[in-house]
């Protein structure tokens, strides 16, 4: 991170109270261990997993850190979170896509409603800054969790172009490295059991980013953010097959779980036209602007 941005950051952060929901996650928790790193007054992390709460606070050991225990779709709870908060990073959701395709009414109220939710919530609290973390699976949709996401991504967009007490803003990675029930962790238990590694379709492309990547990406995000942009980084599309056989020569293919693409796309047709891009990114207005 370039030194002025951490400059900005300081001054940004300087004695305000973060709320992360979903913070016990892959993306929440480093998030949350990195903002602890400047001067602000608090960080609450709102999450369901008890479980990921304790191990959380066992790992990041600082009197500021809040650990908040509850769903985004408790509107009581979701109120006390977020009273006196100044910037919100909404990154819960449910993502796994097996797992939402076989609970679509919980995976729609989770990552639509529950979005709705804090929207509302904003309106009544106005923090000053609101970052939604998206995924590339937004873009033309051929799964729930991106059909939800999509949702979510113009809901996002709707409150930035209506809400002006608040910068909006919406983040879309890619896969992450280091995020947890990723392949990567499917692989590494089948290499321990010498079992051939499960790969899909060896044509399957996916853009790939560092955990430390994002972080830094959300950081410069929250310095600009507003009016419901979207902010997608540019990230490296890697072949599947490639990374695999870095890992082990046993391979077995399994077929595409129903409704994957073999190669994801970062912005759609109609995006690409309006977006802005820059060094790093691309930056999309919002389409009610």
């Amino acid at each position: 991170m370039k030194s002025i941005t951490k400059t900005k950051l300081k001054k940004l952060l300087k004695n305000k109270t973060v709320l992360v929901t979903g913070g016990a996650g892959s993306i929440g928790s480093e998030v949350t261990k990195n903002i602890l790193s400047f001067p602000v007054k608090s960080v609450r992390v709102l999450d369901i997993d008890e479980h990921a709460l304790f191990q959380l606070r066992r790992v990041i050991k600082d009197s500021r850190l809040r650990l908040l225990l509850g769903s985004i779709l408790d509107k009581d709870r979701l109120d006390l979170a977020s009273n006196g908060v100044d910037i919100i990073i909404h990154t819960a959701a449910i993502k796994n896509i097996e797992i939402s395709e076989y609970n679509p009414i919980e995976t729609i109220d989770t990552n639509i409603n529950g979005t709705v939710n804090l929207i509302k919530m904003v309106i009544k609290n106005k923090p000053k800054i609101f970052l939604n973390i998206s995924t590339d699976k937004a873009v033309n949709p051929s799964t729930l969790y991106g059909s939800t996401k999509q949702l979510s991504e113009k809901l996002v967009g709707w409150a930035g172009n209506h809400i002006p007490s608040t910068k909006f803003s919406t983040i879309r990675f890619g896969n992450v490295f280091e995020s947890r029930g990723n392949v990567f962790e499917i692989w590494e238990e089948e290499k321990k059991n010498n079992k051939p590694l499960s790969v899909t379709d060896p044509k399957m492309k996916r853009y790939f980013i560092h955990i430390h990547d994002v972080v830094d990406f959300i950081f410069e995000c929250m310095l600009i953010s507003k009016k419901g942009l979207i902010f997608v980084p540019k990230m490296k599309s890697y072949k599947i097959k490639d990374i695999v056989s870095k890992i082990s020569s046993k391979q077995k293919i399994i077929g595409i779980r129903s409704g994957e693409k073999i190669e994801e796309t970062l912005l759609s047709d109609q995006e690409r036209k309006k977006a802005t891009e820059r060094r790093n990114m691309w930056i999309i207005e919002s389409f009610d602007s």
